[in-house]
């Protein structure tokens, strides 16, 4: 490995209930299976350990039964965490429905992984070969937003930057949006994000997936990665000495049938990052990161991506 990764975002602890649909508002449903797992942030990480990265966790964690679980839990996968436990909150937790269709539904809470400080991030010591990564939801509130992207700006050159806006991108306001943007190296997003973030910014919703990447790309001025789900993902990329950007290549998905889609992002997210660590190019990294968003929607749970001798033995 060249590089470690950094994950700047939440480990927060997941609820995920199996329901046949997500009931209508004052209505009711049985699950029927639960997990209560780490979960968040804690995603991204497990992907990008067990690719064969070195994971750095630089953001918050808490005092009490959710903040032991995540603890614990990193541990297990051989994630370094950097700061000291808060000692008067505990860790958050989402409750997460994955319904027949495998589609997702969250409603998260915040603790103290909201409580995060510029040094906390500082901690990490970044250098250059890092991959630093950023989730939307750290500029979504306010504390972390002002010592994210106050920390951004410190970082060194030859450092990668990848951004994942996350669900919550309409709901960050636009100038940290553009503020995250101008640290990006890499900006990895959905199709639903994508449209949702091109409508803010005035670019209405392009035809195709690769229209999508190529108008993010300009109005970002980074490389994009436009994750399609079982239609693969489209890759733009900007080239740092000219500033030019090149034509879209799409990248086909890993064929699976799909169980359970809850963290395919974040199992996505993790193995880009760490390939990217590992100094491959772009292409090269999305290729192998939709090996193993497949290989986690076909597993039940949120934190199923594969290891590193999964991922070789699925491309042979």
């Amino acid at each position: 490995m060249t590089g470690r990764v950094v994950h700047t975002g939440q480990a927060i602890v997941d609820l995920v209930m199996e329901v046949g649909a997500v009931p209508e508002p004052g209505g009711d449903t049985f699950a029927r299976r639960h997990v209560l797992a780490a979960g968040g942030g804690f995603n991204v990480m497990a992907a990008a350990a067990r690719d064969g990265a070195r994971v750095l966790y630089a953001g918050a964690h808490g005092t009490g039964t959710f903040g032991d679980l995540v603890r614990t839990a990193m541990t297990a996968e051989g994630i370094e965490v950097l700061s000291e436990p808060r000692p008067d909150q505990d860790t958050g937790f989402c409750v997460a429905l994955v319904d027949d269709s495998a589609e997702r539904t969250f409603v998260s809470t915040l603790g103290a992984e909201g409580d995060v400080t510029v040094d906390d991030y500082r901690a990490a010591h970044v250098r250059a070969g890092d991959v630093v990564y950023v989730t939307g939801y750290s500029v979504l509130h306010q504390a972390s937003r002002k010592a994210l992207l106050e920390w951004l700006l410190e970082l060194p050159s030859g450092v990668k930057v990848v951004v994942d806006p996350s669900p919550v991108v309409g709901d960050v306001p636009l100038e940290a949006v553009r503020g995250v943007a101008r640290s990006a190296t890499v900006w990895s997003t959905n199709e639903r994000e994508a449209q949702v973030l091109l409508g803010r910014l005035g670019i209405g919703s392009p035809a195709t997936p690769e229209e999508q990447a190529w108008a993010l790309a300009q109005q970002l001025a980074c490389s994009v990665v436009l994750r399609a789900g079982a239609g693969g993902a489209t890759v733009v990329r900007l080239d740092a000495e000219t500033g030019d950007l090149t034509a879209a290549v799409h990248v086909p998905a890993h064929a699976v049938r799909a169980v359970d889609t809850n963290g395919a992002g974040d199992a996505h997210c993790g193995v880009l990052c760490a390939e990217l660590a590992a100094g491959r190019d772009l292409v090269t990294a999305v290729r192998r990161a939709n090996v193993a968003a497949g290989m986690a929607v076909a597993r039940r749970g949120p934190a199923t991506s594969p290891t590193r001798a999964e991922i070789d033995a699925a491309e042979r």
